[in-house]
Protein backbone atom coordinates (compact mmCIF):
# COMPACT_ATOMS: atom_id res chain seq x y z
CA UNK A 1 0.00 0.00 0.00
CA UNK A 2 1.43 3.41 -0.96
CA UNK A 3 2.39 5.80 1.78
CA UNK A 4 -0.05 8.72 2.10
CA UNK A 5 1.26 12.23 1.55
CA UNK A 6 0.05 15.60 2.76
CA UNK A 7 -1.10 18.47 0.63
CA UNK A 8 1.94 20.45 1.72
CA UNK A 9 4.24 17.67 0.49
CA UNK A 10 2.49 17.62 -2.88
CA UNK A 11 2.70 21.41 -3.16
CA UNK A 12 6.42 21.25 -2.42
CA UNK A 13 6.88 18.75 -5.24
CA UNK A 14 4.66 20.66 -7.69
CA UNK A 15 6.58 23.92 -7.36
CA UNK A 16 9.71 22.01 -8.34
CA UNK A 17 8.15 21.19 -11.72
CA UNK A 18 8.62 23.48 -14.70
CA UNK A 19 5.56 25.69 -15.37
CA UNK A 20 4.60 23.66 -18.46
CA UNK A 21 4.48 20.45 -16.40
CA UNK A 22 2.51 22.22 -13.69
CA UNK A 23 -0.08 23.15 -16.31
CA UNK A 24 -0.22 19.55 -17.56
CA UNK A 25 -0.70 18.33 -14.00
CA UNK A 26 -3.48 20.86 -13.51
CA UNK A 27 -5.19 19.63 -16.67
CA UNK A 28 -4.95 16.02 -15.50
CA UNK A 29 -6.39 16.89 -12.09
CA UNK A 30 -9.19 18.88 -13.72
CA UNK A 31 -10.07 15.98 -16.04
CA UNK A 32 -9.99 13.53 -13.16
CA UNK A 33 -12.23 15.69 -10.97
CA UNK A 34 -14.65 16.37 -13.82
CA UNK A 35 -15.10 12.65 -14.38
CA UNK A 36 -15.44 11.75 -10.69
CA UNK A 37 -17.57 14.58 -9.32
CA UNK A 38 -21.33 14.63 -9.96
CA UNK A 39 -22.68 17.20 -12.39
CA UNK A 40 -23.92 20.43 -10.86
CA UNK A 41 -27.70 20.53 -10.39
CA UNK A 42 -29.76 22.65 -12.75
CA UNK A 43 -31.08 24.70 -9.83
CA UNK A 44 -27.67 26.29 -9.61
CA UNK A 45 -27.97 27.63 -13.15
CA UNK A 46 -30.57 30.22 -12.11
CA UNK A 47 -28.28 31.34 -9.30
CA UNK A 48 -25.38 31.54 -11.76
CA UNK A 49 -27.55 33.58 -14.11
CA UNK A 50 -28.44 35.96 -11.29
CA UNK A 51 -24.80 36.32 -10.26
CA UNK A 52 -23.78 36.88 -13.86
CA UNK A 53 -26.54 39.48 -14.34
CA UNK A 54 -25.42 41.26 -11.16
CA UNK A 55 -21.83 41.28 -12.36
CA UNK A 56 -22.83 42.58 -15.77
CA UNK A 57 -24.89 45.35 -14.17
CA UNK A 58 -21.97 46.29 -11.90
CA UNK A 59 -19.59 46.27 -14.88
CA UNK A 60 -21.95 48.56 -16.81
CA UNK A 61 -22.17 50.95 -13.86
CA UNK A 62 -18.38 51.01 -13.54
CA UNK A 63 -17.98 51.64 -17.27
CA UNK A 64 -20.48 54.51 -17.03
CA UNK A 65 -18.50 56.01 -14.16
CA UNK A 66 -15.26 55.68 -16.10
CA UNK A 67 -16.91 57.39 -19.07
CA UNK A 68 -18.03 60.22 -16.78
CA UNK A 69 -14.50 60.64 -15.43
CA UNK A 70 -13.09 60.63 -18.95
CA UNK A 71 -15.65 63.27 -19.97
CA UNK A 72 -14.59 65.42 -17.01
CA UNK A 73 -10.94 65.27 -17.99
CA UNK A 74 -11.45 66.60 -21.50
CA UNK A 75 -10.86 70.27 -22.11
CA UNK A 76 -8.69 72.74 -20.29
CA UNK A 77 -8.60 73.22 -16.56
CA UNK A 78 -6.47 75.10 -14.12
CA UNK A 79 -5.78 73.13 -10.94
CA UNK A 80 -4.63 76.20 -9.01
CA UNK A 81 -7.80 78.04 -9.96
CA UNK A 82 -9.94 75.07 -8.91
CA UNK A 83 -8.17 74.85 -5.53
CA UNK A 84 -8.59 78.58 -4.95
CA UNK A 85 -12.31 78.36 -5.80
CA UNK A 86 -12.77 75.41 -3.41
CA UNK A 87 -11.00 77.31 -0.62
CA UNK A 88 -13.17 80.38 -1.17
CA UNK A 89 -16.31 78.22 -1.09
CA UNK A 90 -15.21 76.61 2.19
CA UNK A 91 -14.34 79.97 3.78
CA UNK A 92 -17.69 81.34 2.69
CA UNK A 93 -19.44 78.28 4.09
CA UNK A 94 -17.60 78.59 7.43
CA UNK A 95 -18.47 82.28 7.74
CA UNK A 96 -22.15 81.59 7.00
CA UNK A 97 -22.28 78.84 9.63
CA UNK A 98 -20.60 81.03 12.29
CA UNK A 99 -22.97 83.93 11.73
Amino acid sequence: MPESVTLEQVETLVVQLPPQDQLRLLAHISEWLSSTLPAAPEANSSHKDTVQDDRLQLAKMLCDEVDDVIDDTHGEFDAAEDIQRIREERVSHVWRNDA
